[in-house]
């Protein structure tokens, strides 16, 4: 079977990262002729008190990004939580470090946005974005580099023709593994369970994070701020706890949220049921070789306790759009030297967040009383300081 014609991008992948990606490439000054192959569209609509118990912390840098793509004025502003201010508390009652936006002169340090509106925002209007031709219900099946061009195999049997691929595939992405792309793994032992509260006084648009400490497996608890008097909770904790933690009936788990956070948004009524996924590392030793990219997932997975993972992938798809859109005229989008401009600008500022969230990790997974003291004293430390405050701050807002 003859492939359907010559992309110059196909991407693969259709959800948070390649939906961007599409939207960006659409408005290439090249034109390109752009593929997006997605398993599955986002359908359906959240309802004012259905919430999405899954949750993106949205950078300012990243929420102008999806401004620019007229995907951030397609979800509806009562949806979209900004948060003013965050609290992080280790593993003793007296360590913490505030950050305050007003103090650095911005009107937020994220948003919080439900994974499904944005999913929903991206793919709204994709049909008839000029140069995009989508591929949707179906998967990559196989690709062949071996060629002049890139050749994609779909699911149904169709076969595309690129001049370059785009892994947006996800942590397990075909796309890297074809492309000989070796990648480290890390598990973390840990699973992030996830869920949606009712509060009983209002958070006043402040996000709360607990760092637990060795003695709990480096467990992390977070309550980020939803619409009204909600909160959207992501605890990390061991493989064991979170199985604990699903179990518990509605009430218990309130109560146990509650506990934890030591009653700071008030009693906690469950609004969505808890679920769980696994938490791992993973690094992709090259973010291109010829003819592919990689981006999301399928190029680096961090932990969330900074809660930059969804970020990272944003601004993946923000810097590869504007390799592509700056190459010279009649430049191939697959050529290798290209998109090496894509993956040294994106090497330091992945570097830097993953090292930054694996220390992070390590320091309050560590056990013992010494360590537990030091690490809890940097925490105070640092919050007298508002030099690094200011760096953390920046680096994380993008």
């Amino acid at each position: 079977m003859s492939a359907e014609g010559l992309f110059e991008v196909a991407i693969a992948g259709g959800a948070l990262v390649g939906a961007a990606l599409a939207r960006a490439l659409a408005g290439d000054r090249h034109s390109a002729r752009v593929a997006l192959i997605a398993q599955e569209s986002p359908s359906g609509s959240t309802g004012a008190a259905d919430f999405d118990s899954r949750v993106y912390a949205i950078s300012p840098g990243n929420a102008g990004f999806l401004a620019q793509l007229g995907a951030w004025s397609a979800i509806p502003e009562a949806r979209r939580t900004p948060v003013h201010a965050m609290r992080v508390h280790g593993d003793s009652g007296a360590s913490l470090i505030e950050f305050d936006a007003y103090r650095t002169g911005c009107s937020e340090l994220a948003w919080i946005v439900e994974d499904r509106l944005l999913q929903e925002a991206l793919w709204s209007g994709l049909q008839s974005q000029d140069g995009l031709s989508l591929f949707s219900a179906s998967s990559l099946q196989e690709l062949d580099l071996t060629g002049s061009s890139a050749v994609v195999s779909l699911e149904d049997g169709r076969k595309l023709a690129a001049q370059l691929v785009v892994g947006a595939d996800g942590a397990r992405s075909l796309v890297r593994a074809r492309a000989g792309i070796p990648v480290a793994e890390r598990a973390y032992g840990q699973c992030a369970v996830v869920a949606n509260f009712a509060c009983g006084r209002p958070h006043r648009n402040v996000a709360f994070q607990w760092f637990q400490g060795g003695t709990k497996g480096g467990a992390v608890l977070a309550l980020l701020p939803l619409p009204g008097d909600h909160v959207s909770m992501v605890w990390s904790t061991t493989d064991a706890r979170a199985a604990g933690l699903l179990a518990l009936e509605p009430e218990a788990l309130a109560r146990e949220v509650a506990a934890v956070s030591r009653e700071s948004v008030g009693e906690l009524a469950l609004v969505t049921p808890q679920r769980s996924s696994k938490l791992q590392q993973l690094v992709a030793e090259r973010l291109v070789a010829p003819r592919v990219a990689l981006a999301g997932d399928a190029a680096h997975v961090i932990h969330p306790l900074a809660g930059q993972g969804a970020n990272l992938g944003l601004q993946d798809a923000r810097v590869l759009a504007a390799v592509l859109a700056g190459r010279e005229p009649g430049r191939d989008a697959g050529d290798l030297r290209l998109l090496r401009r894509y993956e040294r600008a994106r090497a330091e500022d992945i570097l830097a967040m993953r090292t930054t969230v694996h220390g992070l990790f390590r320091l309050f997974d560590a056990r013992g009383s010494g360590i537990a003291r030091l690490r809890n004293a940097g925490l105070n430390l640092a919050d007298r300081l508002p030099v690094i405050k200011n760096l953390l701050m920046r680096q994380a807002m993008g």
